[in-house]
């Protein structure tokens, strides 16, 4: 690996802006993958070429990445058969016959407690939230932007602080390789201090409950509220038709064919995670267990299904197809997404920038420090779970070695990559975002961010703040 430099940052500042100044996210994946692999082939773009090829091969012989990306197949049809057999249909419909969404505040408000309540993994957050909430954002003439920001905001930064779930695992994972004694009891520590997830998720409750639009955002809900679903030029990146096919009719809509599949994959996922960790849930696989979660999930849909005589196997098979095809174009970016913080990672990209701060700042601004650096680790990266490799073994063994609370630091290692994850266009869960709302991607970055950023703001307050204090 080369000596990092400012040329480490030029593969992920480069994707970020081809994405924003193009929208075309696939080549502008593609372009930084290309530009990394042509750097460290010592500026070969033929050679870089190859390499890049490759790369995106050796994604896919890592397990963890390929159950990630079956797992995003999966969750497709999974979706798909739900609307299919009429659950999200039933469940809307049991929503309404009760007065419980009458509004646009309504709906606004149940794509928030969806968010909240579905805590397994992020991408199953905002595309169970996307699928359940996107048609009554429709018939109440919101934006898709405004459904977008709401589940993206309820996803990561919700998951990040429940140790139970894949999130949870991956970080006492990191600290219990010796990095610490009793890594659950600082994780539970640092919960409270983690500033920028919990200030995502209440500032977007806050949007949920007022309605209140600034920026890009209020744009978008006067064009929503007009009848206009997207900007003109711009589209979904997602196929609705095929991810959410029309009910087939054999049988009334019902709350509970979209309930108890999700209630198979809340039960699932600790399950598993108790299971791959040889009865620890701590040591328990992530990528593992969310993969078994949604496959129980889409096994219950299809007993729920069959039970009811609704399809038989040979439509059910069809319409899971269908599902996992129109999620095609989303495990393409998550291949290239995995690339690009792959060959960043090769690069020493986030050991630079946290190398430019590290070691000369007086611990009373280190902790905020800690948070922006990672989160413009993340944002470059688009990774949160890559930042938390990367911040996590330096801030934590910075702050003991001065003698300092490790809580914090570990908070706002946690807290910058979760700004990264939900403010990066290049970020899995962003991209997801969009797919789950069906809108424009470049749309819901422009209009996410200054909520994003300041949540950032009050996040970099606090821990200014809990750096005088400790």
């Amino acid at each position: 690996m080369p000596e990092p430099s400012w040329i480490s940052l030029l593969p992920p500042l480069i994707a970020i802006a081809l994405a924003i100044g193009t929208r075309q996210v696939y080549l502008s994946l593609a372009a930084g993958v290309w530009l990394g692999y042509t750097i460290l082939a010592g500026w070969n773009p033929l050679a870089g070429l190859g390499d890049a090829i490759q790369a995106c091969v050796d994604v896919m012989a890592d397990a963890g990445n390929s159950r990630v990306l079956l797992f995003t197949l999966v969750i497709g049809a999974l979706i798909a058969t739900v609307e299919a057999m009429g659950g999200v249909h039933g469940f809307v419909n049991w929503i309404e016959k009760r007065g419980l969404v009458t509004g646009p505040r309504g709906a606004r408000l149940l794509a928030f407690i969806v968010g909240v309540v579905v805590f397994i993994e992020s991408n199953i957050t905002v595309l169970v939230a996307g699928a359940v909430a996107r048609p009554l954002f429709d018939r109440h003439k919101r934006s898709r932007e405004m459904l977008a920001y709401i589940i993206d905001s309820t996803s990561a930064a919700v998951c990040i602080l429940i140790p139970l779930n894949a999130w949870g695992a991956y970080v006492l994972a990191l600290l219990g390789d010796g990095m610490v004694e009793n890594p659950l009891s600082l994780f539970i520590s640092a919960i409270p201090l983690n500033f920028y997830a919990l200030s995502a998720v209440v500032l977007a409750g806050f949007v949920a409950v007022t309605g209140w639009t600034w920026g890009p955002m209020k744009h978008a809900e006067a064009r929503a509220a007009d009848g206009h679903i997207f900007e003109e030029g711009a589209a979904p990146m997602v196929d609705e038709a095929a991810l959410v096919p029309e009910p087939v009719g054999a049988i009334p809509p019902r709350a509970f064919n979209m309930l108890l599949p999700l209630g198979a994959m809340v039960v699932m996922m600790p399950l598993a995670l108790f299971i791959t960790g040889g009865g620890d849930l701590r040591a328990g696989s992530g990528s593992t267990s969310v993969l078994w979660a949604v496959l129980a999930g889409l096994a219950v849909a299809w007993v729920l299904t069959l039970a009811q005589r609704a399809m038989k196997v040979e439509k059910l098979t069809s319409v899971g197809l269908k599902g996992a095809g129109g999620m095609l174009g989303m495990a393409f970016i998550l291949l290239l997404a995995l690339a690009l913080g792959g060959v960043a990672r090769e690069m020493g990209a986030g050991e630079y920038v946290a190398g430019l701060v590290a070691d000369r700042l007086h611990p009373a601004v280190l902790l905020p420090l800690v948070f922006i650096t990672g989160a413009f680790v993340s944002f470059s990266t688009g990774t949160s779970w890559g930042t938390f490799a990367i911040m996590v073994p330096i801030a934590v063994p910075a702050a003991a070695a001065m003698g300092l609370p490790l809580a914090p630091f570990l908070a706002a290692a946690l807290a910058g990559g979760i700004f990264g994850d939900h403010a990066s266009p290049i970020s899995d869960t962003t991209i997801v975002s969009s797919l789950a709302a069906a809108t424009d991607h470049i749309a819901h970055v422009r209009t996410q961010l200054p909520y994003a950023l300041l949540a950032g703001g009050v996040a970099v307050i606090g821990f200014a703040i809990t750096g005088m204090l400790i």
